[in-house]
């Protein structure tokens, strides 16, 4: 694969819906079992195991904290990080948390360059008006890479790194077509898209592409390799590498480095 389209993205995208279009709210904020409010273990991910805590490690992970809160005081206003190169990860499909993403940035995380003040995505929510509102950044690690080099970033004490496995994708589907948002949504003949013969299946099917019902992506369904084949798929055994969110403005480290996203103070 293209280093430069491992962009990771925690890939808060995959919507895990039933396979009909009755279920799926087009009208809706967000797509419902998208990934990205809370995360979990499961067959899709896995993550590193928490290590006893200690001083030094309470202070790396607020030195992380402060600077990312001087790295990103800039990016308030998400315009200034889409004119800086970053990009937003599926802007049409609704998602808990928004990457927007440097691919620069992002292939320089997967060759083991990392860099606390230049993170490879930035994270937003979306509020009630649809305004984003900056919540933190993702950091991303070489697959390969063991919990002792993670942990020199990011103190395994205070964080939970993260890796997305298991992943099936529709066969003509590859990793790069999702990253750069490809989701097929003109062909029919692709697993995963609705049957014309449903009438809301085109508006859903051009908003959601191949995810459309819910047996493929990120959070999908289908875990196991057999099943995937059978549904007209191959299936990933992990998809990039590993991924760390923080979330650098609230002083408590619990939230800083949790697994779920926080909301967008009210208007």
């Amino acid at each position: 694969m293209n280093k430069i389209a491992l962009l990771f993205v925690a890939l808060a995208v995959s919507i895990s819906a039933p396979a009909y279009a009755h279920d799926i709210d087009l009208d809706g904020d967000t797509a419902p079992n998208a990934m990205g409010g809370q995360m979990c273990t499961g067959p899709h991910m896995v993550v590193t195991p928490s290590r006893p805590q200690t001083p030094q490690d309470v202070e790396r992970a607020r030195d992380v904290i402060d600077t990312l809160r001087r790295t990103l005081t800039r990016y308030h206003d998400s315009r200034v990080a889409l004119s800086e190169g970053y990009q937003i990860f599926l802007p049409t499909v609704p998602q808990e948390v928004y990457h927007f993403s440097d691919y620069s940035a992002a292939q320089q995380e997967y060759i083991g360059h990392s860099d606390l003040t230049r993170p490879g995505s930035i994270l937003y929510v979306k509020n009630p008006s649809g305004e984003y509102v900056l919540v933190g950044a993702m950091y991303s690690a070489p697959a390969d890479y063991t919990p002792d080099q993670l942990d020199a970033i990011i103190p395994l004490s205070v964080a939970h790194w993260h890796a997305h496995t298991n992943i099936c994708l529709p066969n003509g589907i590859t990793l790069d077509d999702v990253l750069r948002g490809e989701m097929c949504a003109s062909n029919l003949d692709i697993p995963g898209m609705l049957p014309a013969s449903s009438p809301s299946a085109p508006a859903i099917n051009q908003r959601l592409g191949f995810l459309a019902d819910g047996r493929f992506g990120f959070t999908g369904k289908i875990a196991d390799a057999a099943e995937c084949e059978a549904a007209g798929g191959h299936l990933l055994k992990q998809a990039f590498g590993w991924m760390v969110h923080v979330y650098p403005f609230s002083d408590d480290l619990k939230v800083a480095y949790g697994m779920s996203v926080p909301k967008p103070p009210p208007n």
